[in-house]
């Protein structure tokens, strides 16, 4: 019985496409506004409710329950339009240089700047410039479920997505204080994956679930040795709920970012109550080696250009190495609890969320916002969003966008607040 269905599987991979009805749409959301942050002037920023988007999608209809399908999407920023999306605050994350007062001296105070902004750039959104960075992918549905190949948002994370009140959007969604002891400094969760396989089954009932594997350069950056994820749902009109758990493993075989989300949304009236508990920890992040290049490639040269005896160099590169290794370590839980309720052509949004930091750094973070969400069409919609963030310690979480992280406080331990108005328009 196996081996007929691998054989049928076969024959109608390689079967004549003139004989199939397929079809292929071109899609996208162009989504920009402005945001006010504390501290900063203004900005234009594309993508703050909805990453902004274009993307082509098909399927191809083989007949006997098969479908072929493919997705492709690109980023696009508004406001600059290229496809590597800067942080909307790009102060310095000084927690990323904790420990390293060797530097702080008058002589190596420039050569400590030098590795702050040298440091930034290795956290960049699609910093490698992927054409379709946000989904590669092409696959076969079956009567048994759907198989995919390429690069597609891991199980963990739409999982966190779905019990996101805000959407994975704008400055209230939960993943902004999700992401490192010290702001945007390691992701707090793989969501995409690239080189990967993935298995998805969905049930009449509501139940499914999803299996992902991804070899060697997969992951986010594409800095794993290996991936792996899983997901367990329920959706209905009413339930949207799951867990979900990825884990990855570092190009030295190592264990490294490792993911457990539980949560989901309930539909009660005119609510939509959303709740979620996310725990990440990583020993071992994928950045570091892109972090020890920055010293080892511009750092370490300039102090031997310098004069900087030989011993010296080698004392300050251990200092470093040491504390890099350290600083770039997660070890966190957090939890979101949130609503919409349904007000005349839009919804009223409200989220809580607050991370516990569970390193030496104890550097906490509570996420509190409000917002309002009103479709002038089917199709377009204006949007308004308060939020405000309380950090603790080293902390230098603020408010960000889908497709642009907030960046850091200007100063660690400093709260930070942000109002943003943007339009959305799906096409």
């Amino acid at each position: 019985m196996k081996t007929k269905l691998i054989a049928g599987v076969i024959a109608i991979c390689f079967a004549a496409p003139v004989l199939a009805q397929s079809s292929v749409t071109i899609y996208g959301i162009a989504d920009a506004g402005f945001m006010k942050t504390k501290g900063e002037s203004a900005k234009l920023v594309s993508g703050i409710a909805d990453g902004s988007r274009i993307g082509l999608k098909g399927t191809e209809d083989i007949g006997g329950g098969y479908k072929a399908i493919f997705n492709l999407e690109a980023r696009v920023e508004l406001d600059t339009g290229t496809q590597s999306p800067g942080l909307v605050n790009p102060n310095q994350g000084l927690y990323l240089t904790k420990g390293m007062d060797a530097f702080k001296t008058p002589a190596l105070a420039p050569t400590l700047a030098t590795l702050r902004a040298g440091l930034q750039p290795a956290i960049a959104v699609n910093a490698e410039k992927a054409l379709f960075d946000r989904t590669a992918m092409v696959g076969m549905v079956t009567p048994f479920g759907a198989i995919l190949v390429g690069r597609m948002y891991t199980p963990g994370y739409e999982v966190f997505a779905a019990a996101d009140a805000f959407e994975t959007g704008t400055g209230g969604t939960w993943g902004g204080i999700t992401g490192g002891t010290a702001g945007f400094t390691a992701l707090g969760a793989d969501i995409r994956s690239q080189k990967s396989i993935q298995y998805r089954i969905a049930t009449p009932s509501g139940f499914g679930g999803s299996l992902m594997y991804g070899a060697k350069n997969s992951g986010y950056l594409g800095r794993y040795n290996k991936f792996m994820g899983g997901a367990i749902t329920y959706k209905t009109s009413i339930f949207d709920i799951g867990v979900g758990h990825n884990q990855g493993e570092d190009l030295q075989g190592r264990k490294s970012l490792t993911t457990t989300t539980v949560g989901g949304s309930v539909k009660v009236g005119d609510f939509k109550f959303f709740a979620g508990y996310h725990d990440q920890v990583n020993r071992n992040s994928a950045l570091l080696a892109d972090y020890l290049a920055v010293f080892n490639g511009q750092v370490a040269p300039g102090l031997r250009a310098a004069g900087v005896p030989a011993a010296n160099v080698a004392a300050l590169t251990s200092i470093y190495t040491t504390n890099i290794t350290r600083n770039s370590q997660v070890d966190a839980s957090s939890y979101q609890f949130g609503l919409h309720y349904r007000l005349g052509q839009g919804r009223l949004m409200a989220s809580a969320a607050r991370q516990n930091d569970r390193t030496v750094s104890n550097s906490d973070a509570t996420l509190v916002a409000v917002g309002y969400d009103y479709n002038l069409s089917a199709r377009t919609d204006i949007y308004s969003v308060l939020s405000h963030i309380k950090n603790q310690n080293d902390g230098q979480y603020t408010p960000g966008g889908a497709g642009s992280p907030g960046g850091f406080t200007k100063v660690a331990g400093e709260d930070s607040h942000a109002i943003q108005i943007g339009v959305r328009h799906r096409f």
